[in-house]
């Protein structure tokens, strides 16, 4: 009798330490599916490329780092759509040279993010290295619009857990995307309509471009802010697209 209540607990204890197995492998499967890290342990900072929301609620984005002619354009267009809450990561050695065009970006109601200092790969310098850029780019934003950011894309959208934990003790959210329209190749107006589009859900960050590279991102803007409309989707900001749901995050290396 005893023999074989010792077998059933050893039995029991392997199928118990199956079961176990199994959830755990189905939780990992279904991190893997959202790109949320629940199981983080050390709870490494993340970037935030979408928002899990019911709401079809999406923001738009935009680099600038370098050039005088696409940005003016690119907020007239916005403007003319009655677009007024995007969010607009400039490089702070760009602004220097153009006040004015952070002061329109400011005007018409966007919101200022961070692109850096130097527009090159973070992951490549020392810590910091990186620091001082981000620091840099922090007094020189502020002082030319007057207004503290809060969001950061590093250079080339480039980084890794050194940048992301920098970046997160210095109180700034790095901000990735979930849709890239890859406007700088400048594919044609019709290509980088479908770009977004095609692949727009609830919660997207839609990444353009409004450095002189993106010659057909003012052309395009128009019939993507009319399909998506019609489609039904919301141009919120950037903050408000946070603000009261879960953000979706990933961690890349």
């Amino acid at each position: 009798m005893n023999f074989f209540w010792i077998w059933n607990a050893k039995m029991i204890k392997k199928y118990m330490i199956i079961v176990l197995a199994a959830f755990f492998t189905a939780g990992i499967l279904y991190v893997e599916r959202t790109q949320i890290p629940v199981f983080s342990t050390d709870e490494r900072p993340v970037a935030i490329y979408k928002v899990d929301t019911e709401d079809k609620d999406l923001a738009l984005t935009f680099n600038i780092s370098w050039g005088e002619e696409r940005a003016i354009p690119i907020l007239d267009t916005l403007k003319e759509n009655d677009i007024s809450n995007a969010a607009f990561f400039i490089s702070a050695s760009w602004a220097e040279r153009h006040p004015e065009v952070v002061e329109r970006i400011l005007e018409d109601g966007h919101e200022i993010g961070s692109h850096g200092f130097r527009h090159d790969h973070y992951t490549k310098w020392e810590d910091e290295n990186i620091k001082k850029d981000i620091l840099t780019a922090h007094e020189i934003i502020r002082k030319v619009s007057d207004t503290t950011p809060h969001f950061l894309r590093p250079p080339n959208g480039n980084f890794d857990d050194r940048v992301l934990k920098i970046a997160e003790n210095l109180d700034y959210d790095v901000i990735h995307w979930s849709i890239n329209s890859n406007d700088w190749l400048n594919p044609g107006v019709d290509k980088i309509v479908d770009n977004v589009v095609s692949e727009a859900s609830p919660g997207d960050i839609v990444l353009f471009h409004a450095s002189d590279s993106a010659k057909q991102t003012a052309e395009a803007l128009p019939e993507i802010i009319s399909q998506l409309s019609s489609d039904g989707f919301n141009f919120v900001s950037l903050s408000e697209l946070m603000s009261g749901s879960e953000t979706e995050s990933q961690e890349i290396n």
